[in-house]
């Protein structure tokens, strides 16, 4: 075993540790400090492994690197840091230990090279997010909590079932890439997509996050679902299913945004809708599609990351979170509004932004297949994205009709934790060869050719026009979208609620019988032992002396017949 000191998980576990205690500028220190040192740890690693472990005769490898895994770690570390930039001035002593150990098991799983590690830093995920949740302690947040860690619990089952039956199989734990026909395959696979955001469980992710505070949405927005898409692109490259089931979630995510009036839960659809193109990427397969979705992935961390800044700065600002709450923001909060938008061109793939770079990579993958409706269902959802993120958010929250709200921009931490992620936005959009360098493949893509520039230029105008066409349509009432999630937000706790009633019912009948009975028995006992009864009356001794002859014949004839 060599260097599993130098893992850069530990760097943020020590921090969140450091951080639970400390107060003051020496806390705000460390949490910024910390995902720095996990950033310097990450570009330290180099290929290889770097640990292994003995345990019950298997082979465990708690750090192992390689530029896939790097990608990874890179923008998790950067991810960590923004987020401990945005909300250092959170009062609650809860959320940034739990943000931070959130992230130091994310990037745990980055650097796993066995199945154990993964799914052990893959639950202590689970633990960390639900306390970025919990830490919030309103009775809302607590409910969505408990429904997200039932969720993840059920796909940690799922993904540890189909550990033990991989290895029983096949005696190996190392996380490669797994046969299609392997024991265990559809189990894990399961687990995978449970963090994914996959159908049938999409909805945990527009209940649970937005329940989070202003800025630990922010944290949450960046590692479950995308650790999923890192495991999915290590272990099911290629899987045909996989196409099918993130075009489904791209249309999901698109459809739910548009009906959706809650700022935050238009964004987190959103992430399931993001996620699709990657999971549709992870499916193709081919070299492209895998750059392209490991690429989109660094990307949309952070266009992701910024946009719920901006949301939150507005939660923060104002304490509103309904879109019919909300506009004419931009007249007092132009630093939130600017980067807010920066962050809406760049998940909707404008040119010159992060995701143009990147989400075309997908798009361009589908043609070099042949695959002409995965490629013109991604060109459609392209528009869909513009529709719901790219022109919703900013318009109903920034400029829409003035709610006569005045609020300023958010204080100078979450200002430079925007700004920061607006200028990689840009600065990835531009120079973007940095990245396509880290990627797992050699890139030779060019992004910035005429027909992907004008294509993707008329897309969003077309796109745009329609928004405004349908602007009266648009408009939303406050109210919560349901879909699978009905099952158990509504049908199980009624169903609860009506055994409940029935129990009770059964309870009281059966109270009622016994009480009965037991009444019934204690008269009797009273009419012939009670005062006036039978057996407590004043016999003569006549009386009693033939009583007694008659058992003594009784017993004679007895012991005769014996």
């Amino acid at each position: 075993m060599s260097g599993v000191l130098a893992h850069p998980a530990l760097a943020l576990f020590v921090g969140a540790a450091l951080v639970a205690v400390l107060k003051g500028r020496l806390r705000s220190t460390v949490a910024l400090a910390a995902p720095l040192a996990a950033l310097a740890l990450v570009l330290r690693a180099g290929d290889g492994v770097h640990a292994v472990w003995t345990f019950a005769g298997a082979e465990l490898v708690p750090f192992a690197a390689d530029p896939l895994s790097r990608l990874f770690g890179i923008i998790f570390a950067i991810m960590a840091f923004g987020g401990a930039l945005f909300g250092l001035d959170q009062p609650r002593r809860v959320e940034m230990p739990a943000a931070l150990l959130y992230a130091g098991a994310a990037l745990g799983v980055a650097f796993a090279g066995d199945l154990v590690t993964v799914f052990l830093f893959w639950e202590l995920m689970a633990v960390g997010s639900t306390l970025v949740i919990w830490s919030v302690a309103t009775a809302e947040a607590y409910r969505a909590s408990l429904r997200y860690l039932m969720v993840h619990l059920a796909g940690g089952t799922v993904l540890l079932l189909g550990v033990a039956v991989h290895y029983v199989a096949s005696g190996t734990l190392a996380f490669r890439a797994f046969d299609a026909g392997s024991p265990g395959y559809w189990l894990i696979l399961a687990g995978f997509l449970v963090n994914a955001g996959a159908p049938p469980l999409s909805a945990w992710v527009a209940d649970a996050y937005p329940e989070a505070s202003f800025s630990g949405t922010v944290f949450l927005s960046a590692f479950t679902t995308k650790i999923a898409v890192y495991a999915l692109l290590r272990g099911f490259a290629g899987e045909p299913l996989l196409v099918w089931m993130g075009l489904y979630m791209v249309f999901y995510g698109i459809v739910y945004a548009l009906l959706e009036n809650d700022m935050r839960r238009i964004l987190a659809y959103s992430i399931v809708n993001q996620v699709g193109f990657m999971v549709t990427g992870i499916g193709i397969g081919t070299a492209m599609a895998l750059n392209g979705t490991a690429a989109h992935a660094f990307t949309h961390i952070l266009y992701k990351g910024l946009l719920l800044m901006s949301a939150g700065a507005v939660l923060h600002a104002t304490g509103r979170r309904k879109c019919s709450e909300l506009g004419g923001l931009f007249r007092s909060m132009p630093v939130t509004t600017l980067c807010g938008i920066v962050g809406a061109l760049a998940i909707s793939s404008f040119p010159l932004t992060s995701g143009f770079v990147s989400k075309s990579m997908i798009s361009q993958a589908a043609g070099d297949e042949h695959l002409v409706w995965v490629w013109l269902a991604l060109a459609a959802a392209s528009a869909g994205v513009f529709l719901h993120a790219g022109i919703k958010f900013p318009w109903f929250v920034f400029f829409q009709k003035d709610s006569g709200l005045r609020p300023p921009d958010p204080p100078l931490n979450m200002r430079l934790a925007m700004i920061l992620f607006a200028a990689l936005c840009l600065a990835l959009g531009v120079w973007y060869e940095p990245l396509y360098a880290l990627l797992p493949f050699p890139a030779d893509y060019v992004p910035y050719t005429g027909w992907h520039v004008v294509g993707q230029l008329q897309l969003l105008l077309f796109s745009g026009l329609a928004f405004f066409a349908l602007l009266p349509l648009l408009k939303r009432t406050p109210t919560i979208t349901l879909d699978v999630d009905w099952l158990y937000r509504r049908a199980l706790p009624a169903i609860v609620a009506a055994a409940e009633r029935s129990r009770r019912v059964v309870a009281r009948g059966w109270h009622a019988g016994w009480s009965s009975a037991v009444e019934g028995v204690a008269a009797h006992v009273h009419r012939t032992h009670g005062p006036e009864g039978i057996m407590a009356r004043t016999w003569s001794v006549r009386s009693m002396g033939l009583w007694m002859l008659a058992l003594l014949l009784g017993l004679l004839l007895i012991g005769f017949a014996a």
